[in-house]
């Protein structure tokens, strides 16, 4: 089981942008912040991520794994072990989120 994914969770994309998470979901929460769920807005912000010569930030996720067995609100939850893309703009793929710290005191599966 892994840590639970909250808005007070760390993330970051591969070339170092800051992920923030905008939840929907002001009901379940987990140490004071509320539970994030793989239908959220996540945004990336300060992407270096250059292709050549022309800037090809990371902008958003795209969650491909979330937990089976935990849900909040009919949508499934996302842990540490969830498996988030990050894309540009134009949909590019451009790497794997890197989650940097969780809420541990409640687990997902």
């Amino acid at each position: 089981m892994s840590g639970l994914l909250t808005t007070e969770s760390v993330m970051m994309c591969p070339h170092g942008g800051a992920v923030t998470a905008i939840s929907s979901n002001s009901r379940v929460t987990a140490g004071g912040a509320p539970v994030l769920r793989s239908t959220d807005t996540f945004v990336i912000a300060g992407c270096p991520f250059v292709l050549g010569t022309v800037p090809s930030p990371c902008v958003t996720v795209q969650w491909l794994t979330q937990d089976l067995r935990s849900q909040v609100l009919r949508d499934s939850t996302l842990s540490e072990s969830s498996m988030g893309l990050c894309l540009a703009a134009d949909q590019a793929p451009q790497g794997t989120v890197l989650v940097m710290s969780t809420q541990e005191l409640v687990s997902g599966q």
